[in-house]
């Protein structure tokens, strides 16, 4: 790697999604990660459909459909009684904008061996036993010091090292917020012969208590999820096959069962704690390193996956030379406030989870999350001035810059299908152009900043693309001639019907002023 790549510590869903996202850019990516080997916990197990989005242009999304499942009924007991089955997603469609029409319930060490096989696809293998343990930085790049005194030289670095981030505590950020030691739950994957694996078990007591097995999909492994057992002085005793065992045996009331096959036990509390930057000089954090929140939800891994595919096409401009010095600003300049929200939303779960138990007819499901990665409107990357109407009476658009761009079903220059998502995976710029007028506007734009953007026509000049059934036009509120900026993201840059404003976004990125 030259002192130009990017160094990213830490080889979790975020670290591993950030290379992944720099690898296929051509950008020079190292991962090192302390662990000596790759866990095999399943620790935060679901994927949400907007994640499945990001992930489908990463190039896992198929691998990890079929290694999890999207569909998984709630079965509620309540004081020993079979209560009810209920799936909250039983009536959920796909729509032509959005193919996901809910998660995918799969183990964190499955996504995460997904993803380094991913990676190494690109010839990049993470680092295992490699702890980075502070660095040094300059006008130039950065130097890494590692645990046997080996010194790494990069151009950036990316702190994805969890919630005890060392690289975050050498930053010298600060990470406000509360750990509420009287909350606390014991997590951990072990093995149930006789108990169904068709359905996620959630028994409940009158007294606020319980416990949950999830069936973890591709393994013989329930996800075991309870209020610890406590000492004499009211403090949780460890976890322990013991503990489960008597925390089951208390609440299922299921004779005969026998947990066994421990592979991770742990003990959790409630922690809501998010940094206050993002960013010190060419020194990032991402995911838990930034944000760490309860585990109601499962927002988790996916707020990180998000971080790092955020900040991955910036970070590659970066490095190739073509941002601007204030480019990389807006990588927490958009994903602060999002990290501030999930710790609200999720705290809110977490407690209406904590109501939802007592209820009889009440399930977990009740307190499903809010979707997640809608966009960034307040970004200085959607700003005012760049936001136009589309529709020939001046109406507003469906959309505005810094939204999430929809999908949708058209046929490419040879008649055979192609999604909207299928064409945005080129890790640039996407410009759609929809009507003959602004053909030749497409075409010399692609060709000017063809080293940025790829441009298309739709349904005019020849058409690149055809919206056959028009749901292109409906998702993107076009009834008039348009042109359509996509960031490298998925989210709009630019609704706009004249072909200099384009020009002028596209110069501004490689311009873009940095924060005073």
């Amino acid at each position: 790697m030259t002192d130009d790549g990017v160094l990213i510590v830490g080889a979790g869903p975020t670290g591993l999604t950030l290379a992944i996202e720099l690898a296929r850019r051509g950008a020079g990516v190292r991962i090192v990660d302390a662990a000596p080997a790759p866990h095999r916990d399943s620790r935060g197990k679901g994927l949400q459909p907007r994640t499945l989005e990001v992930l489908e242009d990463v190039g896992v999304t198929e691998r990890a459909l079929a290694a999890g499942t999207t569909r998984l009924p709630f079965r509620k007991y309540f004081d020993g009684a079979h209560v009810n089955d209920t799936d909250p997603f039983a009536d959920a469609r796909p729509t032509p904008d959005a193919p996901y029409e809910r998660g995918v319930l799969i183990g964190q060490w499955q996504v995460e061996r997904l993803l380094r096989e991913r990676l190494a696809e690109f010839g990049i293998a993470v680092e295992a036993g490699t702890e980075v343990t502070g660095f040094e930085q300059d006008e130039d790049g950065v130097t890494a010091v590692l645990a046997g005194g080996e010194r790494i030289r990069a151009g950036y670095l990316v702190g994805c090292d969890g919630g005890r981030s060392r690289v975050r505590k050498a930053m010298g950020v600060r990470f406000d917020g509360t750990t509420d030691e009287t909350q606390s739950m014991v997590v951990g994957d072990i093995e149930a012969e006789g108990i169904s694996r068709d359905v996620w078990h959630q028994w409940f007591a009158s007294d606020g208590s319980g416990v949950m097995l999830c069936p973890m999909p591709g393994t013989n492994s329930f996800q075991f999820q309870a209020g610890p057992e406590l000492d004499a002085s009211g403090d949780p005793l460890p976890p322990s096959l013991e503990g489960f065992q008597r925390i089951f045996d208390r609440y299922a009331q299921v004779p005969g069962i026998t947990l066994t096959d421990p592979t991770w036990l742990s003990l959790w509390r409630v922690n809501v704690r998010m940094v206050d930057r993002m960013r010190v000089g060419r020194v990032f954090l991402a995911g838990d390193a930034a944000h760490i929140h309860p585990i109601a939800g499962g927002l988790g891994m996916n707020t990180g996956i998000q971080d790092a595919y955020n900040l991955g096409w910036k970070l590659a401009l970066a490095t190739a030379g073509q941002a601007g010095p204030g480019l990389l600003d807006t990588y927490e300049e958009e994903r602060l406030p999002v990290a501030a929200w999930t710790l609200g939303i999720s705290t809110d779960l977490y407690a209406r989870v904590r109501e939802a138990v007592k209820e009889p007819g009440t399930g977990v499901e009740a307190a499903a999350p809010p979707p997640m990665g809608t966009g960034y409107r307040w970004s200085s990357l959607a700003s005012p001035a760049a936001t136009v109407t589309t529709a020939a009476t001046g109406d507003p658009a469906v959309l505005r810059p810094g939204d999430r761009a929809p999908d949708a079903p058209c046929l490419g220059a040879s008649g055979n299908p192609v999604r909207l998502f299928q064409v945005y995976a080129d890790p640039r710029f996407t410009l759609l152009g929809f009507g003959a007028e602004v053909a030749g506007a497409v075409g010399k734009l692609g060709a000017e900043h063809d080293d940025l953007l790829q441009a298309f026509t739709v349904d005019g000049g020849g058409g690149d693309l055809r919206d056959h059934e028009g749901h292109a036009r409906r998702a993107y509120g076009v009834t008039d001639p348009a042109l359509v900026l996509v960031r490298p993201d998925n989210h709009i840059a630019l609704l706009t019907r004249d072909p200099a404003e384009v020009a002028d976004y596209l110069s501004r990125i490689t311009t873009f002023p940095p924060k005073e």
